[in-house]
């Protein structure tokens, strides 16, 4: 074999890599406008259809629009300091964790990050499932399975997850325009049907707080953000992460819900399915539906590999993502949707921490050691990072009312967010007094 042909081999062995135990390669990594896409593509989820349409229903325009636009901003800028660090070390949040809590202690948060991204995989299948179903039956009378459809839902999004970042890339790239012309079509079609006034009638539903309203939209992808050094660490620089993200995760996360405020009070309905129907769009509402939910829950089972990755060294992560895959999907098949979502909003409090800890310790207390070629030399254990997850964790608990918390009292009403808060500050303050002291 010439050197030509070696040196083309190795590129192609370069280009099917994910790096998912090591740093990005600078060669390898993407501009901002094309890394926005994939976190608008993630952003444009169903959940956010949904909320949308929930606010439309019980908000006026106006303080919908606000609370949207409020929400949205405060995840960007917690997605652009989360992919700040992924940029910098160019690493997976289960392996920037190798630096805060040590070689050991990252296995047990790298667990907690898969099982919390596969669990989501599952649920969001099975949401799609149930929408598919409803889809169907009131287009053309056909009635589905929810584990059929599940299965599929399952299969599709975890054949671009396989592939890893670039599969994702790609999908994202012609999925959004194809996304943003269905809903111009729906949206021109209301407005044409209904006129504008519609949009400034009174609501019939009982009323949201403002407060609720902001807590909603943060919530609804908090997590999204801790686990963004999953797409930063292909960024071509810092700034480039920051950019992206923070467009990714404002216009993203606004984008289907400000369109969804609007159809539901142009149809006076939060019945996201029935109002594309009730538009005449039927095969577009299908192909929004599927399109919504691949893109956002492809990247929910990348995440998952990426964090069973670190605890499964030696296992190829193709491997791991296809296991992964199936077991998420037969989730799916067998109803957790219906039973895994006050585990979800449980788990939430042990994820979000982990950015606070990460973001604070890499801007506040010690960048340096955020060294790939020196992460065999982490001790095993970090007892301090140990604790102050802990301990944001259970102040996350105090904030989430009952049954899934103690409820004990509120901070911003969003618990992931608390937590978040939370352990930077623990963080930073406990690293400073601990580096001094060593």
């Amino acid at each position: 074999m010439s050197e030509s042909e070696v040196s083309q081999v190795q590129s192609n062995d370069s280009k099917a890599q994910d790096f998912e135990r090591e740093p990005v390669p600078a060669h390898l990594r993407k501009k901002w406008l094309s890394m926005s896409l994939v976190w608008i593509a993630i952003g444009i989820d169903l959940s956010a259809m949904f909320l949308g349409a929930e606010l439309g229903n019980g908000m006026n325009l106006a303080d919908s629009l606000t609370a949207t636009m409020v929400g949205s901003l405060i995840l960007g800028l917690i997605g652009a300091l989360c992919a700040y660090v992924g940029a910098k070390t160019g690493l997976s949040t289960a392996m920037i964790s190798r630096f805060l809590f040590g070689n050991m202690g990252a296995r047990i948060v790298s667990v907690v990050l898969g099982i919390f991204s596969l669990g989501w995989f599952g649920v969001q299948a099975g949401f799609f499932a149930s929408n598919m179903q409803t889809a169907f039956h009131k287009l053309w009378g056909i009635d589905l399975s929810l584990g059929v459809l599940s299965f599929i839902g399952g299969m599709l999004m975890m054949s671009t997850a396989i592939w890893g970042y670039r599969s994702i890339e790609r999908l994202s790239t012609w999925s959004v325009p194809l996304l943003v012309i269905f809903i111009a079509i729906a949206i021109f079609t209301a407005f044409y049907q209904k006129g504008t006034s519609a949009v400034w009638e009174p609501i019939s539903s009982s009323p949201i707080p403002m407060g609720t309203a902001i807590s909603l939209v943060i919530g609804i992808f908090i997590v999204g953000t801790v686990l963004s050094p999953d797409i930063a660490r292909w960024a071509r620089t810092p700034k480039h992460a920051v950019t992206a993200a923070f467009i990714g995760f404002f216009v993203g996360n606004s984008f289907m819900t400000v369109i969804a405020i609007f159809l539901s009070r142009l149809m006076d309905t939060d019945d996201l399915t029935n109002i594309f129907i009730m538009l005449g769009l039927g095969l577009p509402a299908i192909i929004v539906l599927t399109l919504a939910q691949w893109t956002t829950n492809t990247n929910n089972l990348y995440s998952a590999s990426l964090g069973f990755s670190v605890v499964f060294n030696r296992i190829p992560k193709k491997l791991i993502t296809v296991i992964a895959g199936l077991i998420a999907t037969l989730l799916a098949v067998f109803g957790i949707y219906d039973k895994f979502l006050s585990f979800l909003n449980v788990i939430t409090s042990f994820v979000s921490p982990i950015g606070g800890i990460y973001t604070a310790e890499y801007l506040l207390v010690n960048s340096k050691k955020f060294t790939f070629e020196g992460i065999d030399r982490n001790k095993n254990w970090v007892i301090r990072s140990l604790v102050v997850w802990v301990a944001a964790t259970f102040f996350a608990y105090m904030t989430t009312a009952a049954p899934d918390g103690f409820g004990w009292f509120e901070l911003t009403r969003v618990p992931a967010l608390d937590a978040f808060i939370f352990a930077f500050i623990v963080q930073w303050i406990v690293g400073k007094i601990m580096t001094k002291k060593g």
